[in-house]
């Protein structure tokens, strides 16, 4: 099983390496993540689960990890990311629900270190 936390550590980490090597990029996506998280119609919390079902149908890894962290930090509970997680699976199919466990998994880590 993957350690979500420590992974979602060692992410930041390496996107604040790959900042020092293209800073211009990563203010212009730094940019844009503030700017498409930030509360309009949406809420922060709403805006997270979407880019978790997302990370779930594109199987990406860091994106689980980045996006079970912030959903949980903007408010989302379990059973809101469970029902993310079978959304992605209808969106995504077999692949998906390997990665929903993922997430699923993501989510108890991060409970387990008071998130």
């Amino acid at each position: 099983m993957k350690n979500f936390p420590s992974h979602y550590k060692e992410l930041q980490h390496w996107m604040q390496k790959l900042e020092h090597e293209v800073p211009d990029v990563m203010k212009g996506f730094g940019a844009l993540h503030v700017a498409s998280t930030k509360p309009g119609a949406l809420d922060t919390r709403t805006k997270e689960l979407i880019a978790l079902s997302i990370a779930i149908t594109v199987r990406c890894d860091g994106c689980i990890s980045f996006h079970v962290h912030d959903a949980m930090k903007a408010g989302a509970v379990k059973e809101e990311i469970v029902e993310t997680v079978s959304m992605a699976i209808l969106m995504g199919g077999g692949p998906a629900v390997v990665y929903g466990i993922e997430a699923l998994q993501a989510v108890e880590q991060f409970c387990e270190q008071g998130l």
